[in-house]
């Protein structure tokens, strides 16, 4: 899928991100498949996944659907963990994905090489690469680096500290302004249709949306704290 084709296929829609990590009940290819199947049939426009389920997902996901998939690796013990090098990179490539989302900040991988040999490398393989950032300078690198899309992914994760509960509509418009010619997927904390719709409205590409629609042990979590806050004695 080339760029063009890949950009009309998103633009103005969904991406479910269908991800489980370790421990989780989910954390089953099989499952993540299911999960996408179910995306596909809400109406999502593409699948992102892998995480650290790594090229098995991507490669069983690309096996069952038709639209574009997002792929990546992650080892959540690193700092870099979004397919963190070359190598990672075309793994994901191999598994099928359409788009690679790669670590786009300027942080150093671990492999000593910088994002732009990673987009080389992937764009020589034919694909695509969506660079995941936290900040807007990450953005601008990315951008320079020959990223085909940025997305806002890791906003709010890099700095040691809790990451705030709403998304971060400030970069993602940010971005939009700055960056005209390369479009901007809002993607992190996004939870309720209208924060998507935000997001949107703000001139994003696409939004990504994971955890709200893929995670029941989380959506299970926040209506229990719904009910418990409920509670007259809440109010006491």
């Amino acid at each position: 899928m080339n760029r063009d084709a890949f950009l009309a296929a998103v633009s103005g829609r969904l991406i479910v991100s269908c991800q489980a990590g370790h421990g989780h009940p989910f954390r089953d290819t099989s499952a993540i498949v299911r999960m996408a199947l179910a995306a596909v049939e809400g109406g999502a426009a593409a699948i992102r996944c892998g995480g650290v389920g790594g090229v098995a997902d991507v490669a069983a996901v690309r096996a069952a659907v038709d639209l574009p998939v997002v792929g990546l690796t992650k080892d959540p013990g690193a700092d870099v963990f979004i397919t963190p090098t070359v190598a990672a990179a075309l793994a994901v490539v191999a598994a099928g994905a359409d788009v690679v989302a790669v670590d786009g900040t300027v942080r150093p991988r671990p492999d000593g090489r910088s994002l732009r040999d990673t987009v080389s490398a992937v764009h020589e393989a034919g694909r695509l690469v969506m660079a995941d950032v936290a900040t807007f300078e990450d953005g601008l690198y990315a951008a320079a680096a020959g990223a085909d899309v940025v997305g806002t992914t890791l906003s709010g994760y890099t700095t040691g500290g809790t990451p705030p509960e709403e998304p971060d509509l400030d970069l993602v418009a940010r971005l939009v302004q700055a960056l005209p010619s390369v479009p901007v997927i809002a993607e992190g904390r996004y939870r309720t249709p209208h924060e998507a719709g935000a997001a949107m409205r703000t001139g994003a590409l696409a939004v990504v949306v994971g955890t709200a629609i893929t995670d029941p042990v989380r959506i299970t979590r926040d209506f229990v704290r719904g009910v418990e806050d409920g509670r007259p004695e809440a109010g006491r």
